[in-house]
């Protein structure tokens, strides 16, 4: 499903170049679950949101459903992340001005749905969530728990391949995380492909396989930089 190949990410400083990411190769085959570790400033999040087509300043060979992603324009890339990928962001990313409601339904106006179909999918997510009497607020009337859960909601709302999320219970009660893990489980056993990035060893145990990031390289669990990330399952 992902094939990445000597991706590298870097700013320049000076006449010197500052590198996130370094000579990442990565296979991450469809109906996986990965978990991404490391310890902050390791690279994380660069490498997923590159994962997810949110970053195009990168070099190297990106496949995505055999789609070459290095290749594309920035429009055909976003129409890809639109089709295929729903994200869970630790900031939740909820857009202020519309309503729960309405940023629940926004992923499926990329969808030939109706109107009625589209409501339909909502409402249930709405109840899946227990968050019903929540549909007409606004994300600044919610509580940041709230707020993830209506983050997670709309990440799952277009049945999307394949999940990112990045710490995605990083702003919840432990009983609500433990509830948004076992949610992933599911999807994850019905077919979803699942990357997530997290500090937490109870997190990564949901997964198959763990990717062990360090100064922006892919190392084994003594920290040592691998050639590659061998798929498994």
């Amino acid at each position: 499903m992902i094939k990445l190949a000597g991706v590298e990410k870097w700013y320049p400083v000076g006449n010197m170049k500052s590198f996130v990411l370094r000579r990442i190769n990565l296979e991450i085959r469809e109906g996986e679950f990965v978990t991404i570790m490391g310890p902050s400033g390791a690279g994380k999040s660069t490498l997923m949101n590159i994962i997810g087509m949110l970053d195009g300043g990168w070099t190297g060979e990106y496949y995505f459903l055999d789609q070459p992603v290095h290749k594309l324009n920035n429009k055909q890339r976003i129409e890809l992340n639109k089709r295929y990928i729903g994200f869970v962001f630790q900031s939740y990313h909820l857009l202020d001005n519309l309503t729960v409601y309405e940023n629940l339904e926004l992923p499926l106006s990329y969808r030939n749905l109706k109107s009625s179909e589209r409501a339909a999918i909502v409402c249930d997510m709405l109840d899946r969530f227990a968050i019903v009497g929540k549909k007409d607020l606004y994300p600044n009337q919610l509580s940041g728990g709230q707020q993830q859960l209506v983050a997670v909601a709309r990440a799952l709302v277009a049945s999307p391949k394949l999940i990112l999320a990045d710490e995605p219970t990083g702003n919840l009660h432990t009983s609500q995380g433990k509830e948004i893990m076992e949610l992933f489980k599911r999807l994850n056993e019905e077919g979803t492909t699942i990357i997530q990035v997290t500090h937490s060893e109870a997190n990564a145990a949901y997964g198959n396989r763990t990717v062990n990031l360090l100064d922006g390289w892919i190392v084994d669990a003594a920290g040592l930089a691998k050639p590659a990330e061998a798929p498994q399952g």
